[in-house]
């Protein structure tokens, strides 16, 4: 009996340590004491600098639809980052996966076919689900955070549709670029700002180099050998564990509403990928 391991078995382990690598982004965010801005510049100059080194002249190339789709991803990190820092990490992480949710609601605008029951099944549940997030006693930071939150789940979204018209050898050209524009952009920050001192020096490498750079490439490794539902519902780990780390490493307990309304929304998610998978099976069971 062979021990060598599947094409399959190697895209799972790409993509749960992708989305492991992915989870860490809230705690390190939180433990380094820039500004969110100055995080941002740094982080996305280290990122590039992977990018350039391992995708080379695929980056390099240019059309309008790469730059749409790089400045989608700089809303995506410049709203993620900033929340995490005003906002609780779950709270952050937890709306920015409210992405599908946008999508479920612009896809049959956009392609011009029937918003099926699940999905507007789907939208109720998680608009159900956000709502705990604004309830309690919130702070300004808290409103202004989550309100960011939510915006980089709609930024998300707009990227991942932008991404269906951008050929795939494109893809890592616009999030370099996005990266490029995110670095420059903020970049006066960390001039004017404090230095980093060794310890974030190396925090946000990490981030820049593993979190986001090796975490893209393991999960589009990862994509390449698993089905598409597989990998996105392995992705989830990354809002479920990227609480923990924080409480871990940085003492932060998100609310009990906030951590019911994350699970809401993920548990909702997983239940409509299972259910349009086990469609898809069925239908590819009658088509052969």
């Amino acid at each position: 009996m062979s021990s060598e391991l599947t094409d399959h078995q190697k895209g799972l382990i790409a993509v749960c340590f992708a989305a492991l690598l992915w989870s860490t982004g809230g705690l390190f965010i939180k433990l380094i004491s820039l500004s969110p801005y100055a995080i941002l510049s740094l982080r996305a100059l280290f990122s590039a600098a992977l990018f350039g080194i391992w995708f080379r002249k695929r980056v390099f190339q240019w059309s309008w639809n790469i730059f749409l789709v790089s400045v989608f991803y700089c809303g995506l990190v410049i709203c993620f980052v900033i929340s995490t820092k005003i906002t609780t990490a779950a709270n952050a992480i937890f709306l920015q996966y409210t992405a599908p949710i946008y999508l479920i609601l612009l896809e049959p605008v956009l392609f011009r076919f029937k918003l099926e029951r699940i999905n507007i099944l789907t939208v109720i549940v998680c608009f159900l689900g956000m709502g705990l997030f604004f309830m309690g006693d919130l702070e300004v930071g808290d409103m202004r955070g989550n309100v960011l939150a939510l915006a980089s789940g709609v930024f998300l979204a707009a990227l991942m549709l932008a991404q269906r018209f951008n050929p795939p050898d494109r893809h890592e050209a616009a999030i370099f670029q996005g990266n490029m524009l995110v670095a420059v952009f903020f970049f006066p920050a960390v001039l004017q700002g404090p230095a980093p001192t060794l310890p974030e020096w190396g925090m946000l490498a990490f981030l820049g180099l593993v979190q986001l750079g090796l975490g893209y490439v393991l999960f589009t490794y990862g994509l390449k050998r698993v089905p598409a539902f597989e990998s996105s519902l392995i992705a989830m780990l990354e809002p479920v564990l990227n609480p923990v780390w924080v409480l871990i490493g940085y003492g932060e307990k998100p609310a009990g509403t906030a951590i019911a309304g994350g699970l809401v929304i993920v548990a909702m998610l997983v239940v409509r990928t299972l259910i349009q998978e086990r469609r898809n099976y069925l239908q590819r069971r009658l088509a052969a």
